[in-house]
């Protein structure tokens, strides 16, 4: 407003054009019953309270940044976001990168467990998968993990981390009785013994394992060494897992009848 035609008008990403751009985007978007999930917006600041159809959004380094350089954004990123950008609401990170490769094949600071961990510690009620098809169809049993877990979750509870280093998640199935537990690391090994205090009591559960393989790192091609295990477990009982250096872990846990 106010600028003669043929001269141009610098304004902040971040300005009081952008933010009323974006609102008016959400609320001729509610008007007709449209959900909006914007990459590079304005911060969150709880209006999705107000506009439920704004059901996700980037708003911080996301995976992308990954694609661009050796190593991206580095693998203390992730570990810090769940205790930064995250308490401000859910981010779309864009999780799922099975190749583990960028443009010009630059590597990425994760191991291929860690991609998996990712939808269990960054909350996003709308996901993807954010390769290649021919990527995602090389690891079959990756991808079975990404059609199962859910998007939306009725419990959340934070088992074990420490901020910027590692953080792991128990997350229960709005739908079902199953739930996921998982997360994501720094560039630090580490072992922790995580407890399923959480699982109802009288029952009984599948545990379906994807964690980082022995040796791996995500400073080498070892980044692709993942393992698998299915166990039985119950409430109280324990279980050991290690991490790799930019590593992570999922478990899918369903309940028995």
């Amino acid at each position: 407003p106010g600028t003669a035609a043929g001269t141009t008008a610098m304004e902040w990403h971040d300005g009081q054009r952008q933010v009323e751009h974006h609102l008016k985007v959400v609320e001729v978007a509610a008007q007709h019953h449209i959900a909006v999930n914007p990459h590079e917006p304005v911060k969150d600041t709880g209006l999705r309270r107000t506009y439920p159809n704004w059901v996700s959004r980037e708003g911080a380094r996301g995976m992308e940044y990954n694609a661009w350089s050796d190593f991206g954004s580095g693998p203390d990123h992730e570990p810090t976001l769940v205790y930064t950008r995250m308490l401000s609401g859910p981010m779309d990170y864009t999780p799922g990168v099975l190749s583990l490769e960028g443009s010009g094949n630059a590597p990425f600071a994760s191991t291929l467990a860690k991609q998996l961990g990712l939808y269990l510690a960054l909350y996003s009620p709308i996901q993807m998968a954010a390769d290649f098809i021919e990527n995602l169809e090389a690891h079959p049993r990756e991808l079975a993990f990404i059609k199962a877990v859910p998007a939306d979750w009725s419990e959340s509870h934070l088992i074990a981390g420490e901020v910027g280093d590692y953080a792991i998640f128990a997350r229960k199935d709005r739908d079902s009785s199953d739930w996921y537990v998982g997360g994501v690391n720094d560039a630090t090994e580490r072992t922790l013994t995580l407890r399923f205090d959480f699982l109802d009591a009288d029952k009984g559960y599948t545990a379906t394992v994807w964690k980082d393989g022995e040796g791996a790192t995500y400073r080498t091609d070892a980044r692709h060494k993942i393992a698998y295990e299915t166990i039985e477990v119950k409430n109280g009982d324990s279980y050991k897992l290690w991490l790799a250096p930019g590593g992570g872990a999922a478990i899918r846990l369903e309940q028995g009848k």
